[in-house]
């Protein structure tokens, strides 16, 4: 029933606004994954969500506890029965792991030529396979949505 929201990150770093993202996922009830393709940039994300100002409950996979984790950190599909799903980093996800969701995102550097072009491939695979998506921009200062794709 979920939609993939693509984040174009241009002014804020990602770190700031996967910290906001979250902090308003856990405020809709959701539990998180936050899936990436780097351990290095896991554990450099995981860093800075404990040095944000406010308490944002996380954890990175691999320990005892992962299905209790409001926030788990992965490089792998997690453990915690999250239902919004972040992808950093280039971190794939599948049309049956949206449409099970109640969110996905996927975050990516609007400066960094590779990520964006892997981004197009996925909101293009992804929507061709039946996911909704919306393509939000901060290039104006504030987020806006620029481009949605519905099912049917």
């Amino acid at each position: 029933m979920g939609a993939v929201y693509f984040y174009h990150l241009t002014r804020a770093p990602l770190a700031e606004t996967l910290g906001t993202l979250a902090e308003k996922s856990l405020s809709a009830g959701w539990r998180v994954e936050v899936r990436g393709r780097s351990d290095e940039m896991l554990r450099a994300l995981d860093q800075a969500l404990w040095l944000r100002e406010g308490f944002l409950p996380h954890g990175m996979a691999g320990g005892p506890h992962d299905a209790d984790q409001p926030i788990l950190m992965t490089a792998g599909v997690g453990g915690n029965a999250a239902s919004c799903i972040m992808s950093v980093g280039g971190a794939e996800l599948t049309v049956a792991e949206i449409q099970a969701a109640d969110r996905a995102c996927i975050l990516f550097d609007g400066y960094d030529e590779a990520a964006v072009q892997h981004a197009r491939v996925q909101w293009k695979s992804l929507t061709d396979g039946g996911a909704e998506a919306q393509y939000w921009s901060e290039e104006s200062g504030r987020w806006e949505k620029k481009a949605e794709s519905k099912k049917g």
